[in-house]
């Protein structure tokens, strides 16, 4: 295991987007987030099927700052339950996953 994870986030526009990946980078929490999108959501909310365009984020961080990513997630996110889902990263590179622990906080 390499303590390194990679989180799935969404949000309904692409501004909040980049707000959010601005702050997680910015906070050293993440070392880089990619926005992809517009993809289709469908999901159940309140009893009702919905479908929405959102914009997906890949963030690249720790398991260390899993807490503090979700503390941040809950404040920055217009969402009343902001999507949060993290795979714990089995392998890579050497040279990259060093390169996230080091821009993360310790």
């Amino acid at each position: 295991m390499t303590g390194k994870q990679l989180f799935l986030s969404t949000a309904p526009s692409r501004e909040e987007a980049e707000s959010i990946a601005t702050e997680l980078v910015g906070r050293r929490l993440a070392a880089c987030v990619n926005l992809v999108g517009p993809v289709a959501s469908i999901y159940r909310w309140q009893g009702e099927v919905e479908r929405s365009e959102e914009i997906l984020l890949l963030i690249k961080s720790t398991a260390e700052c899993a807490p503090a990513i979700a503390a941040a997630l809950r404040e920055l996110h217009s969402y009343d339950i902001p999507e949060l889902i993290a795979f714990d990263i089995e392998s890579g590179l050497d040279a990259y996953l060093n390169w996230i622990a080091a821009s993360v906080k310790k």
